[in-house]
């Protein structure tokens, strides 16, 4: 599919990236194809994917097919995040593990092989010293600044080990079973086995986002 160009876009501030990511203003076209509009938390999405993807192929001979990516945040982050690395939830190479960080890992599945990218801290005020003076809203001093910063300026990239393999994460398609506690269906190999019984996690007491309510 061809890349919309910029006109396509009214009012998006697209800079054309020619140096050392050639590929950021595709990557944003896409997300915006999505988003209808770019936003600096975009921009940083495609960046820290962009970095990720080039972390890892300097480690391993990887392809997308063993790639998962495991975001930190959701939102805006994540359309950018999809755009440069064709990750997506649907696809199981996306995981959102939501500390509210704008942080992403990068497995390479097969070796385990994973480089977690981050921001740098400062990144917000140094935005500015991308506009020439010429922009004083903080907004669009971020949109511009997060386009056109160095790589190593903007982001921090360090190799991280996983605490559960990314094999285990990812589990085996067509894996399924039934909780004796509630009935209901556990599918990936979430489920918990304990005395020869099998359990899903909530009934097996691990702190789940509901609690049962009693009808009135």
């Amino acid at each position: 599919m061809a890349v919309p160009k910029p006109d396509i876009f009214p009012g998006v501030q697209f800079i054309e990236y020619i140096e050392d990511i050639p590929a950021l203003s595709e990557a944003l076209r896409g997300s915006v194809r999505h988003h209808r509009h770019l936003c600096p938390r975009q921009v940083l999405g495609a960046r820290i994917g962009l970095a990720g993807l080039q972390a890892l192929a300097t480690a391993v001979d990887q392809t997308k097919k063993e790639l998962l990516v495991i975001a930190e945040t959701d939102g805006c982050f994540l359309s950018g995040l999809e755009a440069a690395t064709e990750v997506s939830v649907n696809h199981r190479t996306l995981r959102v593990a939501d500390y509210g960080k704008i942080a992403s890992t990068f497995v390479h599945v097969a070796s385990n092989r994973a480089y977690r990218i981050s921001l740098q801290p400062d990144v917000r005020q140094k935005a500015w010293s991308y506009t020439n003076g010429s922009e004083h809203r903080h907004y669009f001093a971020m949109l511009t600044g997060y386009q056109l910063m160095p790589g190593p300026e903007l982001l921090v990239c360090k190799p991280v080990a996983l605490k559960t393999p990314a094999l285990k994460l990812i589990s085996r398609p067509g894996i399924r079973t039934i909780c004796d506690a509630c009935g209901e269906e556990v599918i990936n190999e979430r489920e918990v086995h304990l005395e020869g019984k099998t359990f899903c996690r909530v009934c097996y007491g691990e702190d789940g986002y509901y609690s049962e309510q009693k009808e009135k």
